[in-house]
């Protein structure tokens, strides 16, 4: 039976503070005094959809699972690249298989969903596929969507057995309801009002959709265990239930008040969330919402307890570090032209073809491994490292991506450039005893230092203001409690 076998999630370990974004701006807009509660997810400064998709993806698929995809779709609203395959990039940075089928999925916050039913379209003729949803959330300052959007990213493998969430059915209406847009031009969302979405859109649209899923499944909306309907707006939960005439406990906490609306990854986000918790035998429906609508409809299976295969999100929600430096998250979200400084006027263009010549170290931190002595070493090269072994051609590919380390070195350098000083870099020693010179990120001063264990991730590396194109390579962090 098609559906979903395996699932992850990832909300980044920073939150903005509400109440600090609203003491900033209530001088100009005192509204703003009524959304100062709790905090929203914010990405790092070296984050952004792609990153966030692959740790979703890491954490939806162990490794040698990755291996054998036939097909990645990544639904977003953010990309970075409009003309350079983004699916592609998380695929090689997840090592997944050269074979692959890839897509991006964008133009509407029903990326998600879209990209979950032609999963679910793949998977059904044979193919295991993950789907990704992902969105860093970017808002005008001192608005509404600043203080209610999140960062975040989900991602469900879809097989045909062994399945620990059925695929019952689904319906999608199309629909040109204009609730916000952004063009090519423009930076930031142009949203209209909540009230005309709430009434025209979500209590119209949605129940519309919900109606013909139940005629077509045959099951009834009083037997729904769990109702995930993502929207910004905390009246919509309520609204739409009463109008649907079922309990308001059915409806899945939209997570507002701990993360915010993550836009294209948030059905699959709180998907991911619900499926957390689950039980055999309940019955998942989820909302996809954004110029029409996207039903669909789950029955847990016996094998729920397997598919949950890294961190939980409650786990990770429960694991944030609040920030409350409003014009740190202003500029890690590039919405201030802040001075930086003579040295970080660096020309650093990129060189296409280096990269890819590079790629398989750059992109998948692919090591290797003597076969005739079994050292590690980064990067690979033609001769074994091992002093007492020198062969030549020996080397076989090991990735590095997915290995734990400790902290060898480190320096904390206030003088070199970074969006988040100091600059943390140092030498790490893998297991199996590779060693490599790697960044830093996420860095806790008061619980850093030799020895810490740290593992490996996929981060931003600088950025070409001129070209407008960003480089990426693999990090180092703290291994989190």
């Amino acid at each position: 039976m098609t559906g979903i076998k395996s699932w992850g999630g990832y909300i980044p370990r920073r939150r903005m503070d509400r109440e600090a974004i609203a003491q900033a701006n209530v001088w100009f807009d005192g509204s703003l005094r009524g959304l100062a509660r709790g905090e929203r997810s914010m990405c790092n400064w070296d984050e952004d959809a792609i990153t966030m998709a692959v740790e979703a993806g890491r954490d939806a698929a162990p490794l040698h699972q990755r291996g054998q995809l036939d097909a990645v779709y990544l639904g977003s609203t953010t990309l970075p690249f409009l003309d350079r395959h983004n699916a592609g990039l998380a695929c090689e940075a997840m090592n997944v298989a050269g074979n692959v089928r890839s897509m991006d999925v964008a133009g509407t916050q029903r990326a998600g969903t879209s990209a979950l039913l032609a999963g679910l379209d793949a998977a059904r003729g044979g193919q295991q596929v993950m789907v990704i949803g992902s969105d860093h959330r970017r808002a005008r300052v001192g608005t509404a969507m600043e203080m209610l959007c999140g960062d975040g990213a989900a991602a469900l493998v879809l097989d045909n057995e062994d399945t620990a969430a059925e695929f019952i059915g689904s319906v999608s209406l199309a629909s040109d309801f204009i609730d916000h847009f952004r063009t090519a031009e423009s930076e930031f969302d142009y949203g209209w009002e909540e009230r005309w979405i709430r009434d025209e859109g979500y209590l119209k649209l949605i129940p519309r959709a919900m109606s013909e899923l139940v005629e077509k499944t045959g099951i009834a909306l009083a037997d729904i265990t769990h109702l995930i309907v993502p929207s910004p707006q905390a009246r919509i939960p309520a609204s739409l239930a009463k109008t649907l005439g079922i309990e308001a406990d059915v409806m899945v906490d939209n997570l507002i008040a701990n993360c915010g609306d993550t836009g294209a990854a948030h059905p699959l986000l709180l998907l991911t969330h619900t499926l957390d918790t689950a039980s055999t035998g309940d019955l998942i429906a989820v909302v996809g919402f954004g110029q029409g609508v996207d039903a669909m409809l789950f029955r847990v299976t016996e094998h729920i307890g397997k598919g949950q295969t890294g961190r939980s999100i409650g786990d990770q929600l429960a694991s944030g570090v609040t920030e409350t430096n409003y014009a740190k998250f202003q500029t890690f979200n590039g919405v201030v032209d802040r001075e930086y400084g003579k040295r970080a006027e660096t020309d650093t263009p990129v060189r296409p073809s280096a990269h890819y010549r590079n790629r398989h170290t750059v992109n998948s931190f692919i090591g290797s491994s003597c076969n005739a002595c079994g050292t590690i070493q980064f990067p690979k090269s033609n001769y074994c490292v091992n002093p007492d072994c020198g062969q030549a051609d020996t080397q076989d590919d090991y990735p590095l991506s997915d290995t734990g380390g400790r902290v060898v070195t480190f320096t904390a350098d206030r003088l070199t450039f970074s969006m988040d000083p100091p600059s943390y870099f140092g030498l790490v020693e893998f297991e199996g005893g590779a060693r490599a010179n790697l960044d830093f990120t996420e860095v806790d001063p008061d619980n850093f230092d030799v020895d810490t264990a740290v593992s490996m991730h996929f981060r931003v590396k600088q950025f070409d203001a001129l070209r407008g194109f960003r480089s990426y390579f693999w990090k180092a962090a703290p291994i989190q409690a």
